[in-house]
This record gives C-alpha cells, sequence and structure tokens, in this order.
C-alpha cells in the first residue's frame, strides 16, 4: 500500500468551544486525529472525573477522531516548575506529569504527551543550564516506568533559545532520550521550535528518526501551514521514505484567522505539498 500520512490538529484553536464541535469541526476539516491541550479541559487533570474522561474518549470516537496526544502540558495549574532548586517545587510538579500520564491513557491507547512548556523548564533560582538540565533528566527518569505501564510516550521537545534554555537542539534531546534508555522516553520535531537548528530540518528529522514519534507542523513564526513559505515537502520526504508511524498534528500559534479557517487552510496546503513528493 502507498504511504499515507495521518493528520491531527491541536485542539486550543478552539479553546472557547464545545469538545464536541471542536471535534465535529477537526474531522469536518479532514483530519484523523486530535491532540489535547490539558488546560482546555480544566485547570487541574486531577479534577477530570474518570466518567468524564470516558466521554471525551467517546466523543473523540463517534466523530471518528483517534485521540493523539497532550502538549502544553504545564499552563495550569500555575506556578509548577520541574527543574528549579526546590526540590519540593519539582516533586509536586512532577507528580502533575504523572497525573497527565494517567489522563493520556485514559482519553485514548498510546497517547504521546509533548512536553515543551518553557516557563516551566527553564532555568531559575541561580541555577545553571548543566544543573537545570540534570533535574529535568532526573524527573523524566522518574516518570517513565509509570509512563510505560500506561502505555504512554512522554517527548521531549527541543525548544529555541528565545523560548527556553533546557534542551535547544534535537541532539541535545535524543542525548537524554538515549540516556534513560525507556521507551517511554522519547523526542518530537516542531517546524516551528526548530528555528536555531543549523543543520537543514529534513537531515534533522532524518539523522533522528529512530527517536521521533511526532511531528508538529506550522510556520516558522508560528502562523498556520500556508501562512508564510515554509517548505514541508523535504522534511515530509524523509517521513514517507522511511515509513513515519506518527501524526503530523497541526500546532498553531496565531488564532486570527479563526479556528476553522485555520484548520481548512492548513491541511489543504499540506496536502498540495504531499501531492508533489516523489511517488
Amino acid at each position: 500500500m502507498p504511504y499515507r500520512f495521518r493528520h491531527a490538529m491541536c485542539n486550543e484553536a478552539f479553546d472557547k468551544w464545545p469538545f464536541a464541535d471542536a471535534c465535529k469541526a477537526i474531522r469536518k476539516a479532514g483530519y484523523s486525529g486530535i491532540e489535547i491541550a490539558p488546560f482546555t479541559l480544566a485547570e487541574n487533570p486531577t479534577d477530570i472525573t474518570p466518567a468524564e474522561r470516558r466521554h471525551y474518549r467517546d466523543i473523540m470516537e463517534s466523530e471518528g477522531l483517534a485521540f493523539a496526544g497532550l502538549h502544553w502540558l504545564m499552563v495550569s495549574p500555575k506556578g509548577l516548575h520541574v527543574t528549579g532548586p526546590d526540590a519540593a517545587l519539582r516533586e509536586r510538579s512532577w507528580q502533575h506529569i504523572r497525573n497527565l500520564v494517567d489522563l493520556c491513557a485514559d482519553l485514548g491507547d498510546g497517547g504521546v504527551m509533548v512536553f515543551g512548556s518553557p516557563n516551566q523548564r527553564s532555568t531559575s533560582g541561580g541555577l545553571s543550564r548543566t544543573e537545570a538540565t540534570r533535574h529535568f533528566v532526573e524527573g523524566l527518569a522518574s516518570i517513565a516506568p509509570h509512563a510505560c505501564e500506561r502505555r504512554v510516550t512522554v517527548l521531549v521537545e527541543a525548544l529555541p533559545i528565545a523560548q527556553c534554555d533546557v534542551v535547544g537542539t534535537l541532539a541535545e534531546a535524543a542525548a537524554i532520550v538515549r540516556e534513560i534508555a525507556s521507551p517511554a522516553i522519547q523526542t518530537m520535531f516542531d517546524v516551528h521550535n526548530a528555528i536555531d537548528e543549523a543543520e537543514p530540518h529534513a537531515a534533522l528529522a532524518d539523522r533522528w528518526f529512530d527517536v521521533i514519534r511526532h511531528v508538529h507542523v506550522n510556520e516558522l513564526d508560528g502562523r498556520h501551514c500556508g501562512a508564510g513559505n515554509y517548505d514541508f515537502k523535504p522534511v515530509f520526504e524523509v517521513l514517507q521514505r522511511r515509513n513515519y508511524a506518527g501524526w503530523v498534528s497541526l500546532e498553531a500559534f496565531d488564532f486570527t484567522p479563526g479556528a476553522e479557517r485555520l484548520a481548512n487552510e492548513s491541511l489543504r496546503h499540506l496536502e498540495s505539498e504531499i501531492a508533489q513528493l516523489p511517488s
């Protein structure tokens, strides 16, 4: 069978919409998956009851959407930080991640958790980048067994220096993945957040393909796909050639065009790019 890309969309563009309406609009636009920002469901994941989790799962299934996973993990509750000098705060923050592992597992099978959250993992309290990164690695290692048990994959997202000074390149993210050596800790690729990378994005996707489990698509400036001039074809060619099994998920940061417009325009643009790939 010819290779087929799996398209998902992050739901935060539909933040004020009823969840069922957002799912319906995402599916109507042509996506087969949905990625969820936990803060759009509740301030604290522990407040989402088992019945509510089943209800969200039922809505996704009834609309024909697969659950891709979670992102924007630490927008709420406020005040959490996973790399700072306060050990009690770090433990409370990593417990929040464990709670999200449970939410992710309850919403769908085999979901991913994209760990970006720049403000909650950047250096603080006078710690060096090395010290903060060590706290990040230790925390990830501590939650890996629980993630394995729940069949959830936590993804270390490399972030540009303007956002965060802990894990800035795919090479650094891959080194953490290999150090922890757990199938539950992997990495991902995000077009917008790879802006500081020195190598072409396709070369990065190819080199680190074995540890990449998710792809976020957007323009380099954070707008939706097609609103700028980013050429997705080289990265897509790598994914197609290597039979990438994960999601290509739209994560736009500028919602001013409106959720339905950015959903539709992005997918049509991506489809036009894919149609130009060598067969």
